[in-house]
């Protein structure tokens, strides 16, 4: 589980390493996600993320992942992430 934040946008992907290929994803601009448009990055967004990419991932099959924070510090809007990813099922 691969997370990004930029200025705006929240990024998550559950990558394959050994295939290299992504198994699936969730942002504030995916098409999916309601209310998209107030989404923004910060804690509030990030947990409402944290949960849709928890359930994308569990739709795929994906129940265990290593958490890859990019090099963010573990607090704030990365630990809203996180939680709301393992109120969802995932498991860390």
């Amino acid at each position: 589980m691969s997370v990004r934040f930029s200025n705006e946008h929240i990024y998550v992907q559950f990558i394959d390493d050994a295939a290299r290929v992504t198994i699936a994803s969730a942002s504030t601009l995916h098409k999916s996600v309601p209310d998209r448009a107030k989404l923004a990055a910060n804690a509030v967004g990030a947990k409402r993320i944290g949960a849709l990419a928890a359930e994308a991932a569990k739709g795929k099959g994906i129940v265990r992942v290593v958490f890859d924070r990019s090099g963010a510090r573990y607090h704030g809007k990365v630990k809203a992430l996180a939680d709301a990813a393992r109120e969802a099922g995932l498991q860390f």
